[in-house]
């Protein structure tokens, strides 16, 4: 039930989406900057956590209400977009502040932020995000055969994507982390910011004007 054909054809599929750029990416590299190792490793954690959520909604049917439903729809897709506009603003007041990015690995003596808020950052860019919720509904049902458990087998294919996942961006994590002393720049992290900054304030646009599938 579990290795059979279509879980291969899964792992591919699924390897090879976790691979594209986006949201998460981003994120993870923002926060890994700011806050060090520790910060994007917590990050990519808490936003992989999220997938376990999206997993369980699909299968109890939740995500087909919020297909049906335009209203509901619109109010997650809002609720994310405001969420990664607020990000984007808040990385752009920090570019504009000229402050040296919090490299706390490197030595560079600032006050790290508390454990809570990357996870809380990774968390809800996830699960607020209504691509995700509308991929995983119909994504996931096309590897659940018939008489399989819906639930148990969702849950089981949000682990793999969860693995997958965070094997990927905890690699973008020691990548960026590696360049600490680089990012410390005052320079370079003003620019960093700002290019975060504006991408998630952009990110968050485009997923407020998209339209219900």
């Amino acid at each position: 039930m579990f290795l059979d054909t279509q879980f291969w054809s899964f792992l591919v599929a699924i390897t090879l989406l976790t691979l594209t750029p986006g949201v998460d990416t981003l994120l993870v590299i923002r926060n890994t900057s700011r806050g060090g190792v520790r910060d994007g490793v917590l990050t990519s954690l808490a936003i992989c956590s999220g997938l376990f959520v999206h997993a369980t909604v699909s299968a109890l049917g939740i995500s087909l209400i919020l297909l049906q439903s335009a209203w509901a729809f619109n109010v997650l897709k809002l609720l994310g977009a405001g969420y990664l506009i607020w990000l984007g603003v808040r990385s752009l007041a920090s570019a504009r502040r000229g402050g040296s990015l919090p490299m706390a690995d490197m030595g560079v003596h600032k006050e790290r932020v508390s454990v809570w808020i990357p996870l809380r950052e990774g968390f809800l860019s996830n699960v607020l995000n209504p691509k995700t919720v509308v991929f995983y509904m119909a994504f996931l049902p096309q590897f659940i055969a018939p008489g399989d458990p819906a639930l148990v087998k969702s849950l089981w294919l949000a682990g793999i994507h969860f693995v997958i996942a965070n094997l990927w961006q905890i690699g973008i994590v020691l990548m960026v982390g590696s360049a600490a002393r680089w990012l410390a720049k005052r320079w370079v992290s003003r620019m960093l910011e700002g290019a975060t900054g504006t991408v998630l304030v952009l990110f968050g646009i485009k997923l407020a004007l998209t339209q219900r599938p």
